[in-house]
């Protein structure tokens, strides 16, 4: 029984996994703060210049 309990968990295990790579996430990727703090000190904020 325990043979075949371990072999069914793999094997969900991997139709899991499968199943994740077909059904991607529409959720945008982090992005940390540091990363957001060097974005916005490299582009110039064009709500300034409009005015």
């Amino acid at each position: 029984m325990n043979r075949r309990k371990k072999i069914y968990e793999k094997l969900k295990k991997k139709d899991k996994k499968a199943n994740e790579k077909l059904n991607k996430s529409n959720k945008p990727k982090y992005i940390s703060k540091a990363e957001r703090e060097k974005l916005a000190q490299t582009t110039p904020d064009d709500n300034q210049s409009e005015d």
